[in-house]
């Protein structure tokens, strides 16, 4: 009797013991959401960006080991009303913080919305100065006009252009960084001609044409959004101003714009923080870019890399709040404030603002089916073809 009793005592413990051996050590899964458009007139640089996301999300849990993080994802179909009503979803969902967004007019109500649902949100898709401005303590951003516009002076400084017309948007993003490339080159001795254009504008030839006839510019400078470059950009073909650039910012120098748009693009500038086909050097890059080949089946580009990214900083603000007992009551923007990482757009580090004061952005040209980078000139990897138009 007392031996059954022994032996069955055994195989009990033998059995916890197996169980305990056999059981992975229990993970956290952190679920997060990702508001973006995903439809719509932003719908590119949205999926762009979407896809960074999901890779920062694969290399995480890969490699974390300890914890997993889940994506839930809503397309705000670039729309101001659509994206609030995605982040109110979002927070309905439990979930602990929003990464995503584009276009800061998207951008300024969502974030807001997270807000007021103690949620941050972090993005690389808005540069309006205004969102830094509002004293929210959950709002975080990777990148800012100030780094755009130091793009965009530098490289026409480099090309020598003695006189500029810029066409831009006359949303408060696309005018700040205008204004700011208006006040920069007039520093420098540039006549600079500006021409600003409604939202609701379908042809932009009367502008082109004033530009042709009465500036007479070395370079057209261009502050908007995807749809707005095609319009630009195919009104200049037809009335061939003599210019010798063409020069954009954000959502221009992407493989996606050549994709779709192929005779437009030849020669045409904007922001590239990386060249397509993508070279990466350092072991995160590396990561970054075969993940995202193996999710996708194609070379990442920067869009994907800003999403990257900023998921990146998140996650990894998430787990340190956690670890330290502090995800339920303002750990995750805490830990933000605390980062300091060099990542694949450079240093980055979150002032009082949520802003990131490090950043500098890159130029690109189209040339050919490539994205090459051609300033700085310390992470170049190709030269300029100046003169150089698309027509």
């Amino acid at each position: 009797m007392k031996r059954g009793i022994i032996d069955r005592a055994v195989l009990a413990i033998t059995g916890v013991w197996l169980l305990t051996i056999a059981t992975p050590a229990l993970t956290e899964e952190f679920v997060v959401g990702v508001e973006t458009p995903l439809s719509g007139s932003l719908a590119r640089v949205g999926t762009g960006m979407s896809d960074g996301i999901n890779v920062a999300a694969d290399v995480f849990n890969r490699k974390n080991g300890k914890h997993r993080i889940k994506l839930v994802t809503i397309d705000d179909e670039s729309s101001p009303a659509k994206a609030i009503a995605a982040v109110e979803k979002l927070a309905s969902q439990n979930v602990i913080a929003i990464t995503g967004g584009y276009g800061s007019g998207n951008i300024g109500p969502a974030s807001d919305a997270a807000n007021k649902a103690g949620l941050v949100y972090i993005t690389s898709g808005g540069v309006d100065e205004a969102l830094t401005q509002r004293g929210l303590k959950t709002f975080f951003r990777i990148n800012n006009t100030a780094g755009y516009s130091r793009a965009m002076v530098g490289l026409l400084s480099d090309m020598g252009a003695k006189n500029v017309s810029i066409v831009y948007l006359t949303k408060e993003a696309t005018a700040d960084l205008a204004k700011d490339v208006e006040k920069a080159l007039a520093a420098k001795g540039v006549k600079v001609t500006m021409h600003a254009f409604d939202p609701a504008i379908t042809d932009f030839k009367p502008i082109i044409n004033k530009i042709k006839l009465q500036d007479k510019p070395d370079v057209i400078a261009m502050s908007g959004y995807e749809n707005d470059y095609v319009g630009i950009v195919r009104a200049a073909r037809v009335l061939k101003p003599d210019v010798k650039a063409m020069v954009g910012v954000w959502s221009l120098a992407t493989s996606k714009m050549e994709e779709d748009f192929p005779d437009l693009m030849p020669n045409i500038y904007g922001t590239a923080l990386l060249p397509f086909p993508a070279e990466f050097t350092t072991p995160d890059g590396k990561d970054f870019a075969d993940t995202y080949k193996k999710l996708y089946g194609k070379e990442p580009d920067y869009l994907g890399q800003f999403g990257y990214v900023q998921s990146q900083l998140l996650f990894d603000a998430i787990v340190r709040a956690y670890d330290a007992g502090t995800l339920k009551s303002g750990g995750i923007a805490n830990e933000l404030r605390k980062s300091s990482k060099d990542t694949l757009i450079g240093k980055v580090q979150f002032d009082e603002k949520g802003d990131n004061p490090n950043f500098s952005h890159r130029m690109g040209q189209h040339q050919g089916k490539k994205v090459v980078v051609v300033w700085p000139k310390e992470y170049a990897n190709g030269k300029m073809n100046f003169p150089g138009v698309p027509w």
